[in-house]
């Protein structure tokens, strides 16, 4: 599933970092900074897929000289606590394929140039090997003065205020996740990701109606592991792995996001196959199915475990093999227009209840028996009337014999032993009829 993740840090010199140092080790190269007179060697450094660097128009040419461009950074700033640089850490989706990746990667850093008129460094990487293999992520690394043609300038105090920068956030959070969801649209995914909050995403989807949403975001947020505890649950799920065996976390911090994404797992499964018997039954309805059999079809539907999202088809083609009513399954020809399903109905219901099974077909779908072929031509009656003519139907229906669903009710809450006692009874009457229909076919005797 698509998550979404955005943050910004500061590169700041009262923390004992530099501009130099992280950008060689985002990028894995060997950069040495003048002003601390330090080598940061990061060549070694593995799962660096994509770098590359975007500048303002009028930049000068050695904006794109990596060593130049962050030496010049830390010589612009004078103060012993200056801030030198801002990284931008970006989740990319699995989902999409790595040139998806890098071109909206690409847009959110040119975003950046345009919007605040700095430097942008850029160093996609591929999950490590021993971590989730899905976690795909860029670190964005701009400088926080505008570059222009002379060198740097002014600071972007927009992002430095607390008055402004929180909003100026919040609006590139909403462009990383615009951009993502585009991306996944392209592909054919379902999936989207969102970068407001729970509560926010929750209000909204009360005010659309959707309270199976709003039930779902009705949640706290995953608490993080941190460094240590998200190493510790790894290698104990490539441990789990290789002994074929189910993964237990072994840290509290890890059983506690392990619940939480299970449960989330579970929600998203419930509200699928939900989804997927809605389609079914509405499908149903319109090939001509009655409600009883649209209903079973779409809890069959909802049942299965297996439904390829990824490889589309014809839905009514996936519901046929999902209902058990595919070609393969019948050969024999059949007139289009008809409905199997109500006919076969119509005889259970003559047979079992002794009148026209049409009625009682037609009483399923919601009409009564006086509708029946009089719809059309019987005026219209009074409340009084109909009054009466209820009261009329209930006293009827009382002297008719026991419903079917009555009487499936007391089969099912009979005692096992006298079903069996009366299942050998009903088969000795089957088959001592099957031998009086064998004497009637018997050419030789004369009647």
């Amino acid at each position: 599933m698509a998550s979404y993740h955005l943050s910004v840090k500061t590169i700041k010199r009262s923390a004992g970092r530099s501009a130099t140092a992280a950008a060689a080790y985002r990028v894995g190269e060997r950069i040495e900074c003048q002003r601390e007179g330090r080598v940061h060697d990061y060549t070694r450094k593995q799962g660096i897929e994509e770098t590359f660097i975007l500048a303002p128009k009028d930049a000068p040419d050695w904006a794109q000289d990596r060593s130049r461009l962050w030496n010049e950074a830390e010589a612009s700033e004078t103060r012993r606590n200056s801030v030198t640089a801002r990284e931008w850490e970006l989740a990319l989706p699995s989902e999409i394929s790595a040139e998806d990746r890098s071109q909206i990667t690409r847009d959110f850093a040119q975003e950046l140039v345009s919007r605040y008129g700095v430097a942008v460094d850029v160093a996609i990487h591929a999950p490590h090997r021993e971590g989730d293999q899905r976690n795909h992520h860029a670190h964005v690394l701009t400088s926080t003065r505008k570059l222009e043609a002379g060198g740097f300038t002014t600071k972007t105090r927009v992002l430095d205020s607390a008055k402004t920068g929180g909003v100026e956030i919040e609006q590139m959070r909403g462009l990383w996740a615009e951009l993502q969801n585009r991306a996944l649209e392209r592909v054919g995914e379902i999936e989207r990701v969102d970068h407001r909050s729970l509560e926010k995403q929750r209000e909204t989807a009360l005010d659309r109606g959707d309270k199976l949403s709003a039930e779902e975001l009705d949640r706290d947020p995953e608490l993080k592991l941190g460094p240590a505890a998200n190493s510790m649950e790894r290698r104990a799920k490539v441990m789990a792995e290789r002994q074929g065996r189910e993964y237990v976390p072994v840290t509290e911090r890890g059983a506690v996001v392990h619940a939480a994404r299970q449960a989330r797992a579970a929600f998203r499964e419930m509200r699928e196959r939900l989804d997927i018997a809605r389609e079914t039954y509405g499908a149903e309805r319109e090939a001509g199915q009655g409600r009883v059999s649209a209903g079973l079809a779409a809890l069959r539907a909802a049942t299965a475990k297996e439904r390829d999202e990824r490889n589309p088809e014809d839905f009514r083609e996936r519901l046929a093999r999902v209902v058990g009513r595919s070609r393969d399954q019948d050969d024999t020809p059949k007139p289009e227009g008809r409905n199997y399903a109500r006919e076969r109905l119509k005889e259970i219901m003559e047979k079992d209840a002794g009148r026209d099974g049409q009625a009682a077909v037609h009483k399923l779908d919601g009409y009564s028996e006086n509708d029946l072929g009089e719809e059309a031509t019987r005026p219209s009656r009074t409340p009084a009337q109909r009054q009466r003519q209820d009261r009329s139907d209930d006293i009827a229906r009382e002297d008719r014999k026991p419903s079917v669903n009555q009487r499936l009710k007391d089969v099912l809450n009979k005692p096992r032993e006298r079903l069996e006692i009366e299942d050998e009874r009903e088969q000795e009457k089957d088959q001592e009829v099957e031998k009086d229909r064998d004497i009637d076919r018997d050419p030789g005797l004369s009647h």
